[in-house]
């Protein structure tokens, strides 16, 4: 289950380095978790703890992989943009994720599928 953000919690999870590092190098292909602390130069265990965060909050998506019959995870970025606007002396936030965007355009192709066929049966 994902956790819904608020200025509060997205600077914690944000504001850590390793997993900003994570995020990015995790939208430039597909790692596992043993490739990220390599890469991270950090231990494994904190590693998994950065994952499971950004994973309950939908920034990074699991993806199993399976390569000579062995089945792993591997990590993908799904953070596409946060936007933070201060007004009337708040935040607020905008979190896109990469997914919306897929979600949006298979909607419009649902749509426009829909459309298609209606457009048959009238004729």
């Amino acid at each position: 289950m994902s956790k819904e953000w608020d200025p509060e919690n997205i600077f914690d999870v944000l504001g850590n380095a390793q997993a900003r590092q994570i995020l990015v190098l995790a939208d430039l292909k597909p790692m596992s978790a043993q490739e990220l602390a390599h890469h991270c130069e950090t231990s494994l265990p904190t590693v998994y703890r950065r994952i499971n965060e950004l994973v309950n909050y939908d920034l990074l998506q699991k993806q199993t992989k399976t390569e000579d019959g062995a089945h792993y995870q591997v990590f993908k970025t799904d953070l596409k943009k946060v936007c933070f606007e201060i007004d009337e002396g708040g935040f607020t936030i905008d979190v896109q994720l990469k997914r919306q965007m897929v979600d949006k355009f298979e909607e419009f192709w649902q749509n426009f599928q829909m459309s298609d066929e209606k457009r048959s049966d009238l004729e």
